[in-house]
């Protein structure tokens, strides 16, 4: 479909008066006074006939073509606009429905528009009462559609008319500065060698982009849009780009179907990027909405070209598409990789083109060892480089300034959690995953304008360890610092147990199960004890809750993380009970046991929370009893000292009220010595003999 935006000035407009002598020099002795065209009969006139004889156009068209009046602008210029199913003679056109106005018009000048242009359009003619209906005239050509706001969560559309010309040579020498001549150079060839004939519709290929940069991808989209234009294989020079968002919702099918009817004679470029991981051996791409897509790819194969855009080394992805693409036929573009002194050669021709010098630095990331580079890899290495050399090189007077990227690298985690989380004794494994996922997420926005795509990992995890050791603790810190840090939405603690998952009936479990997902989205599901999930036998309301787990997590693995939490003996059981169950968790994080030191660091923090402090002599006092205690096997780690602390806090409450109250000073009642701390002398376990004692 083609649309049009027609100008066109009309001579004589304007018709003078002589001077107005009754204006004083110094309020503009000058002006005259003019009625314009906007005000004139023959404006008068063509109003009242001009929306009949778009209709007229339009049916003598056989509902092809229509053609209408925007307004006048700057008193003289009328505005007209085309839509039209076929190639159409836009100034012919213009100049017949313009007959009517008895007036030269000079300087008529047509351009290629896009929807949203026309659409805009359409509704100015309609306030300026040159239309009868807007919406009606939408209607027409499907074009209302397209006009709601309730598909933009789910995909959304831009457009582009390229009005550059190009020559066969150009093309191939720009494929060629790409790092694309393997594959790009034979299509623009086979395009530019004259078909038998060019019928009427029909597009014998259409392509799939694998590209990761996406500077790279949009030249090469403009270099194939550029060749396919010049030897009419389309017929419009408007390329609409369609970008898709993985969020749990279904396919806009109609949305995207109305869409492409407006492409007829031109191209579609669908930019998918699934957030399943393709190396996982357990992720599938999201079948459904891929056949949707491809189902009306398939549809108006011979009315729109498609342009596929995937990322690279997503083969299971690409593949899907093939497989559901039935009987199109589909040509690969893809970068090449290059080499050493190709490498070198590519970072070259960018800095001449940016007029810059080179240095040795900018070759220093090239290696002579036989690894390969994309022109993705190059774009990254030389922006790195020019951006430093600017500073260091050209403009010296900003050396000193730090980049944004860097600046970013060097921020801190935000919130009071991870403060908190930080202050926390021991932990060396589970900060070191926090970090790593916060990392992650640094790099992410770092490398978004690099054309690095960005994605979700699963930070599903395993946490092992003995009671007391901060399990679930940590769990509920960790869920705030992703929220604080933007990688959760909600950064809520959801904790449950086989109680919370398994249904009393056949079938309830599964259900149960889900609800369980669905209310922890944004948030941090802890499943403490989970190898209680484990049946004696197999089949068992366990086994359902389990399958039913490793399902969500696969479907819910953007914004929301599960953590599975037990000792470690029994929870290696857990993880063998089903083969895609392990695979998906990313982080296994053990709690180690805290040993005396870290025990009495802990009894010291716990009082600081509580504002109070311990007397010097505690420490001499509760190591010794840290020694003995932890060697029982029921020892509760964090949780022991929690309990000797709060005995302490009654012993000294005890202590003090059984003193004068004013001689007991706020040191006093802040302060717990070695005598609040009393502890039992732990049982003694009797090991049990065979035979007779004497």
């Amino acid at each position: 479909m083609l649309f049009y935006k027609i100008e066109a000035e009309i001579v004589n407009a304007r018709t003078f008066s002589e001077k107005d002598e009754s204006i004083g020099a110094e309020t503009g002795a000058n002006r005259k006074k003019y009625t314009t065209f906007r005000g004139s009969e023959q404006w008068k006139n063509f109003k009242e006939f001009a929306s009949q004889q778009s209709d007229d156009i339009y049916w003598r068209s056989n509902c092809k073509t229509y053609i209408f009046t925007v307004g006048v602008k700057n008193e003289a210029i009328i505005q007209l606009a085309i839509v039209s199913r076929c190639e159409v003679n836009t100034f012919s056109m213009a100049k017949d429905y313009l007959t009517s106005i008895d007036a030269e018009f000079i300087n008529i000048t047509a351009e290629e528009i896009t929807i949203r242009a026309i659409i805009d359009l359409v509704q100015t003619g309609s306030r300026n009462e040159l239309i009868k209906d807007d919406d009606e005239v939408l209607a027409m050509f499907g074009l209302d559609e397209l006009t709601s706001r309730r598909n933009r969560n789910y995909c959304d559309y831009s457009e582009t008319v390229y009005l550059e010309k190009a020559n066969e040579k150009t093309l191939k020498s720009k494929a060629s500065s790409l790092l694309c001549g393997d594959t790009l150079i034979p299509e623009i060839e086979r395009i530019y060698q004259a078909p038998l004939y060019i019928p009427e519709r029909g597009h014998p290929v259409h392509y799939m982009i694998e590209c990761n940069d996406a500077e790279v991808t949009e030249q090469i989209i403009k270099a194939l849009f550029s060749a396919l234009y010049e030897n009419k294989r389309i017929r419009s020079r408007r390329c609409c780009n369609i970008k898709y968002f993985d969020n749990g919702h279904a396919l806009p099918l109609d949305f995207i179907n109305a869409l492409s009817r407006t492409c007829f004679g031109s191209v579609m470029v669908h930019h998918y990027h699934s957030d399943n991981n393709d190396d996982d051996e357990y992720a599938t791409p999201d079948m459904d909405e891929i056949e949707k897509l491809c189902d009306s790819i398939k549809k108006y194969k011979n009315d729109v070209l498609t342009i596929l855009c995937l990322p690279r080394n997503t083969d299971k992805t690409k593949n899907t598409f093939i497989e559901q693409l039935g009987s199109v036929t589909i040509i690969p573009i893809r970068e090449d990789i290059v080499f050493g002194g190709k490498a070198k050669a590519y970072l070259q021709q960018l800095a001449k083109s940016s007029s810059i010098k080179t240095d040795k630095s900018l070759y220093s990331n090239i290696s002579d060892d036989g690894k390969g580079y994309l022109a993705s890899d190059l774009n990254i290495i030389f922006d790195k480089w020019f951006s430093k050399k600017l500073k260091t090189g050209v403009y010296q007077q900003y050396a000193a300034f730090e980049s944004a990227d860097y600046q970013v690298a060097k921020q801190k985690p935000k919130g009071d959690a991870y403060s908190e989380m930080d202050k926390m004794i021991g932990l060396a494994d589970v900060k070191s995953v926090i970090n790593q996922a916060l990392d992650f997420f640094k790099a992410q926005k770092l490398f978004k304008d690099k054309g690095i795509p960005t994605e979700n990992t699963a930070m599903h995890m395993v946490f092992t360890g003995n009671p007391g050791t901060a399990k679930t603790t940590a769990a509920r810190l960790f869920a705030q610092i992703m929220k604080d840090n933007g990688l959760l939405s909600e950064g809520r603690l959801y904790e449950v147990g086989r109680a919370d998952l398994v249904g009393k009936y056949v079938g309830w479990t599964a259900q149960i199960v889900k609800q369980k997902f669905r209310a922890a989205r944004g948030s941090v599901l802890f499943i403490d004890e989970a190898y209680s999930l484990v049946d004696d036998k197999d089949g068992m309301f366990g086994d359902e809750a389990i399958n039913t787990i490793v399902q969500e997590m696969e479907n819910n693995r953007e914004d929301m993380v599960v953590i599975f939490a037990g000792y470690p003996d029994k929870m290696e059981s857990f993880l063998q009970k089903n083969p895609g169950l392990r695979s998906r968790i990313a982080f296994h994080v053990p709690f180690e046991d805290y040993n005396s030191e870290e025990l009495y660091q802990i009894t010291s923090l716990l009082a600081e929370n509580k504002k109070m402090m311990l007397s010097p002599e505690v420490e001499g006092k509760l190591l010794p009893i840290f020694d003995i205690h932890m060697k029982q096997d029921d020892f509760g780690n964090g949780r022991f000292a929690r309990n000797l602390l709060e005995k302490a806090q009654m012993k000294q409450a005890s202590r003090l009220v059984s003193l004068d109250p004013s001689v007991v000073t706020k040191e006093d009642v802040m302060t717990l010595n070695a005598d609040d701390f009393e502890v039992s002398e732990p049982p003694s376990v009797q090991k049990k003999t065979i035979g007779f004692v004497q």
